[in-house]
């Protein structure tokens, strides 16, 4: 499970970190801190963006 904090850290680096969510693996676009929430989308398909919560979101 993720935090908020780790989330923003990765959507702001420069480098793929392996992040997962529903066992796919995604991007992290932006974070919304007050609810808890990142903007994603499957590495596989970039159109498909959502919002999930980021205690949702796992880092292998």
């Amino acid at each position: 499970m993720m935090n908020v904090n780790r989330a923003k850290e990765i959507s702001r680096m420069g480098e793929m970190v392996n992040v997962q969510y529903g066992g796919e693996a995604i991007y992290i676009q932006s974070v919304n801190e007050d609810q808890e929430t990142a903007r994603i989308f499957p590495l596989n398909n970039p159109q498909a963006e959502q919002n999930v919560s980021v205690d949702s979101l796992m880092e292998e």
